[in-house]
């Protein structure tokens, strides 16, 4: 059976639908090849997203799933605001930011949370930890106001870091981390913030859409509560999901082949004659064109941005569909009714 993933990366009192502009950053990877680190961080932690994607109880989330994310958002938290760059992210559910209790060296080029400058922090019982694949993130959690965009909502639970292991943090590009999946999968049973904006009435529909530009240049954007049909073309196709965890999906097939290792370089001047990647989803076809999957790194040299691993389960294939896949398809993720609707990007 095969399931693909739509990661992701991606806004007053009265509820309705609000944008929230995502911001284009270099990806950790250029930040790790600028330091001369990527060979080595990829020798000490080949890939392992199955370890994310697999709810086991060890399961580890490698920061490597988001070394190509480019498109991060601005927040604020508490009373009055503290900003923070977060990644929007799909697959995962929590939402937390460094905190000035942390003092390891990769929240030091990192904005902090300081909860004794917010009126309205409130002190949370217990703790949150994450596992990461080149590090730990363990903290506190809290309860405080949290601003996205203009959608202000009310005692959001959220960690806030004592300690950040691994060096490669301090290259991230962003401050935190903004989940968007169910409360299922959330770490210590924290409200995720949409799950709050829908139960505070904050948003006219149950739903986000995500839209990226094509071209990587302003107006990218995360919509809470709504749909703009002006951004895409035709008509959304509606896809189950086959699980309340991650943005999870069915996929029917797909038309392509690659040899088993985690990627590998292309020739620059042959893109124009590789095919089109075909993704059958629900009987519909979601092509990708070559000049989608393959990118130009700034040494000249092209990559493609496919990564395989093995699951190790019987049967079982795995697709992340990450912001390559979603600069082509405008993404609507409905918790109303559990499915996904992809349309072309206008």
């Amino acid at each position: 059976m095969k399931w693909l993933w739509l990661l992701g990366l991606v806004a007053i009192a009265r509820a309705f639908s609000l944008r929230v502009s995502l911001m284009k950053r270099k990806p950790l990877r250029q930040t790790l090849m600028d330091h001369g680190l990527l060979d080595d961080f990829l020798t000490k932690h080949p890939p392992s997203l199955p370890a994310k994607y697999l709810l086991t109880a060890d399961a580890t989330e490698p920061l490597r799933n988001y070394m190509d994310l480019e498109y991060m958002g601005t927040i604020s938290i508490g009373t009055p605001a503290q900003e923070f760059t977060v990644l929007f992210d799909t697959g995962s559910a929590n939402l937390w930011v460094p905190s000035v209790y942390c003092s390891s060296d990769a929240c030091a080029d990192h904005r902090h949370y300081n909860p004794a400058l917010s009126s309205t922090y409130c002190n949370a019982t217990g703790s949150i930890s994450t596992l990461y694949g080149t590090g730990s993130m363990m903290g506190y959690l809290a309860y405080d106001t949290v601003q996205v965009g203009g959608i202000q909502v009310s005692n959001q639970i959220f960690g806030i870091s004592k300690t950040e292991h691994g060096s490669f943090f301090s290259y991230a590009p962003f401050d935190g981390f903004l989940g968007l999946a169910f409360p299922s999968i959330s770490s210590s049973r924290a409200t995720p913030v949409f799950d709050n904006m829908m139960s505070q009435g904050l948003v006219s529909q149950d739903l986000f859409s995500i839209y990226l530009t094509p071209d990587g240049k302003n107006g990218s954007f995360v919509m809470f509560g709504g749909i703009d049909d002006t951004y895409f073309t035709g008509n959304l196709s509606w896809i189950p999901l086959t699980a309340e965890t991650y943005w999870q999906i069915k996929v029917d097939r797909h038309g392509c082949c690659f040899p088993p290792t985690p990627q590998y370089m292309v020739n620059c001047s042959f893109i124009s004659r590789l095919p089109d990647i075909i993704f059958i989803i629900n009987g519909i076809q979601f092509p990708l064109p070559p000049q989608a999957y393959i990118r130009q790194l700034q040494s000249g040299s092209c990559m493609s941005s496919f990564e395989v691993f093995d699951l190790h389960v019987a049967d079982n294939e795995l697709w992340i569909l990450g912001d390559i896949f979603l600069r082509r398809y405008y993404s609507v993720f409905d918790r109303a009714n559990n499915m996904v609707g992809l349309a072309p990007t206008a």
